[in-house]
């Protein structure tokens, strides 16, 4: 029986539709769905049945194994706990997005181990498995509503050309799936990126809707510094904090982006554009270093959710952050290690702006020591994933 084809857009109520794709899985059939990507075609992780029979409809060779979609960078730790840095880094900030990564498979308490044989045969390839979270709205949804995670593959025979819309699946599986969900073409019309992630290394091993500019910008460990105005400590502690990492990485300040490293700050009550005080730059001149081209900038949702250390001036600062991005509260610390504050110099003399560099700066070596071994890199070639 040909696959029932339903059209999102003309759809009166997209939970309905949502419903309907979940009950199909859960019932252990085959469902086409989309993504921002392809079109891709799925299968209940938890059913042995449906992930051997999307394989038989792939047609896909057993050396190239099946990805896993989830709905959140959480849901990739049940699989992969001991991701490592780099990985949770590109996880947070290209997932929901056109990222497939390839992980270690080695974790004795990975949830891989809890999905019948043939699950487990059919993604886990070499000791790696491949995790992906979708950007696509109606999708996100339903694996939000399902128990385990889907099985998720391109809409079309291994080798051949993908499909972009609900209509080129129907073409070109129509008779092999049980329901097609068509949301008109897809965003990108191109397959993810595949990147294969090894401890603070990454591979390429498909170029696809992400370049290689994009996952150079990823990859770049990423240090947020916050105070109140963004105007006097936090550009002095950026400063400061971009000379410890330039001596721990060998390398001058100005190259350390290209070493994969990036250091900002930003400030809770700040507006955009102000100028650092005239004495917060006096001091850093002092000490070879010029901020006067640093610009205020607002504490963003982007800039917490990318940020891997997130470094404040006061327990205040850290405590408005853990309250409004809790999900960045393992990765926000006072900048002192004793936790005190370092107070806010504004409106005052020289030689107190240079008494809170000196604050600042007697933690950032150690800072700085801990995050070097976290700086990834990525030089390997690209390798044809079709």
């Amino acid at each position: 029986m040909p696959a029932r084809l339903v059209n999102l857009k003309s759809s009166e109520d997209v939970r309905d539709v949502v419903h309907l794709a979940v009950e199909a899985l859960s019932a252990g059939k085959i469902v086409a769905i989309p993504t921002e990507t392809v079109y891709g075609i799925a299968a209940s992780a938890l059913h042995e049945e449906a992930v051997e029979r999307l394989l038989q409809v792939k047609n896909r060779p057993p050396e190239k194994p099946l990805a896993f979609a989830l709905k959140s960078l959480e849901d990739a730790l049940d699989y992969v706990p001991d991701l490592s840095s780099l990985g949770r880094r590109l996880g947070r900030r290209g997932w929901p997005g056109p990222l497939t990564l390839v992980l270690e498979d080695k974790h004795p308490d990975s949830a891989i181990r809890r999905l019948p044989p043939v699950v487990r045969d059919s993604t886990v390839s070499s000791g790696t498995v491949g995790l992906r979270v979708p950007d696509h709205p109606t999708t996100l949804q339903i694996l939000r509503l399902l128990a385990g995670p889907i099985v998720l593959t391109s809409a079309n025979i291994s080798g051949q050309q993908d499909s972009v819309d609900g209509r080129q699946v129907q073409e070109h599986l129509g008779d092999e799936i049980d329901l097609i969900l068509d949301d008109g073409p897809a965003d990108y019309g191109r397959a993810s990126t595949v990147v294969k992630v090894v401890g603070n290394r990454y591979d390429v091993l498909r170029l696809g809707a992400l370049g290689e500019d994009d996952l150079k910008k990823m990859s770049r460990l990423m240090v947020l510094v916050v105070c109140t105005g963004n105007t006097c400590r936090s550009p002095m502690a950026a400063a400061l904090m971009q000379k410890h990492l330039a001596s721990q990485l060998g390398c001058s300040i100005e190259e350390l982006e290209s070493r994969g490293v990036t250091v900002e700050s930003a400030g809770i009550a700040a507006g955009p554009g102000s100028r650092p005080s005239a004495q917060a730059v006096e001091v850093m001149a002092l000490a070879g270093l010029d901020i006067s081209g640093c610009r205020s900038q607002p504490v963003t949702d982007e800039l917490v959710r990318s940020a891997d250390l997130i470094l404040t001036l006061t327990g205040n600062h850290k405590r408005a952050i853990d309250a409004r991005w809790p999900d960045a509260v393992s990765r926000t610390h006072t900048i002192r290690l004793d936790g005190r504050d370092v107070s806010d110099p504004i409106g005052m003399p020289v030689h107190v702006y240079q008494s809170c560099a000196d604050q600042i700066e007697e933690s950032l070596q150690a800072w700085a020591e801990k995050l070097a071994p976290q700086i990834g890199c990525g030089e390997g070639d690209e390798q044809d994933e079709n």
